[in-house]
């Protein structure tokens, strides 16, 4: 079970990378559908906000969902309702006909990031869940980073359509994957918890409308929208922004587009290894997961100077210091559900409330950006200082609102 705990943590962090891929191939090939629709920026933030809509507002129920089924089940579902849909956008040739798909799109992927959560509660104890959220996070920019060449060159080779039909199929073979290789614990996880629907446990209730009464779920929730406010550029402005604003060809694309993605990557890892470091050595679990926190928000608020470099290289320096800061964060955020739920049987939940909130930005960046680059003429200044705000915001929010890392009290009359 010690050997399978890594294994399961691998296939998250495979499901995760090609979540990433399914999210960033329109953005990928937005350039090229744009000129075969005959569409412009405005449209295309309105296709690409699609997604976040449907993916924000289902990650409540999908996070309820993995809690009651258990993570083993409510995953590879997840994995296949995105794969079907993202194959799907192939067949269609319309504004309305992309929009819906991307809908249908955002349901399934809003059970990965709920169920990956709640198999690290099961599987790691405090001591190692930041490393451990870190691999399985560090998905996101290895999909987002592949999903830049790859895409491209089927895109090149085989046209946009081709690459949802190829990306989709890679959820497919990874839910074969899964149901050959997992296992779940006979005698409870590494934790002591089973991955399996819970029995109900009357004194352990707390309705989930009640977590909403404490300041610390309102902190996470506000801090990680300005987190994916600024993640969300990267998937799905940034290879436009490369394309339009500095005239990159589709191979350059394929290549430097690459480099904020891969910084973050090791980015991630060192954050999830910082933040457990800092709690074995005796800081306090409050004390290890905000100066990670807060130290990454703001530090990527040096996203805003990528506005103001002509220089190319330099541009992308500061492109992925945000990333990878970014990600530095991000490990410690998402190990906040397990360690400020009331019970395990609300880690899921908790962490589709926090991953709610975050997605709304999604929305806003999408098209908040379209918007202006309408406005403005193809100018992505506005967006940039704008992103670089909402790091600032995010900073206060972890250092300030969010209060003691520790169970929230399942009498819901207080506050933390």
């Amino acid at each position: 079970m010690r050997k399978m705990r890594w294994m399961v943590i691998f296939l998250c962090f495979l499901a995760i990378a090609i979540n990433y891929i399914d999210r960033a191939n329109l953005a990928v090939a937005a350039p090229f559908i744009e000129k075969e629709l005959g569409i412009g920026p405005a449209q295309m933030g309105f296709i690409l906000s699609g997604f976040f809509w449907t993916y924000a507002f289902m990650q409540i129920p999908f996070g309820w969902f993995a809690d009651r089924v258990g993570a083993r089940i409510a995953l590879p579902i997840a994995v296949g309702w995105w794969s079907i849909f993202t194959a799907a956008t192939a067949t269609v040739s319309s504004v309305a006909g992309m929009f819906g798909c991307r809908l249908l799109l955002g349901i399934g992927e809003a059970g990965a990031y709920p169920s990956c959560a709640k198999l690290v509660s099961q599987w790691f104890k405090p001591q190692e869940r930041a490393i451990a959220t870190s691999i399985f996070d560090s998905g996101s920019r290895v999909g987002s980073a592949l999903s830049i060449p790859v895409v491209a060159l089927i895109i090149s080779q085989l046209g946009w359509k081709a690459a949802f039909v190829i990306t989709g199929l890679l959820g497919l073979v990874w839910i074969i994957g899964w149901f050959a290789i997992y296992r779940s614990p006979a005698h409870g996880d590494m934790t002591g918890e089973q991955d399996t629907a819970p029995a109900p446990r009357a004194a352990n209730k707390v309705s989930l409308g009640s977590l909403f009464r404490h300041r610390t779920l309102w902190g996470m929730m506000l801090g990680f929208f300005c987190l994916n406010f600024v993640i969300y550029f990267f998937i799905t402005w940034f290879p436009s922004y490369l394309v339009q604003a500095r005239g990159f060809s589709l191979s350059s694309l394929g290549t430097l587009g690459m480099i904020p993605a891969l910084m973050a990557i090791p980015s991630g890892w060192l954050g999830g290894w910082v933040s457990d470091a800092l709690y074995r050595r005796g800081w306090s679990l409050t004390a290890a997961r905000k100066t990670c926190m807060v130290g990454g928000m703001l530090m990527s608020s040096i996203i805003t100077l990528s506005a103001f470099t002509s220089n190319t290289y330099l541009m992308l320096v500061f492109f992925g210091i945000a990333y990878g800061s970014l990600a530095f964060a991000a490990a410690s955020i998402w190990s906040l559900p397990s360690e400020v739920a009331p019970t395990p049987d609300y880690v899921a939940s908790i962490g589709g409330i926090q991953n709610f909130a975050s997605n709304l930005a999604g929305i806003v960046i999408t098209t908040f950006t379209g918007v202006m680059l309408a406005l403005t003429k193809g100018s992505f200044t506005i967006p940039l200082v704008v992103a670089g705000g909402f790091c600032f915001l995010g900073a206060f929010s972890y250092l300030v609102l969010v209060g003691r890392v520790e169970p929230l009290p399942i009498d819901p009359a207080g506050d933390r």
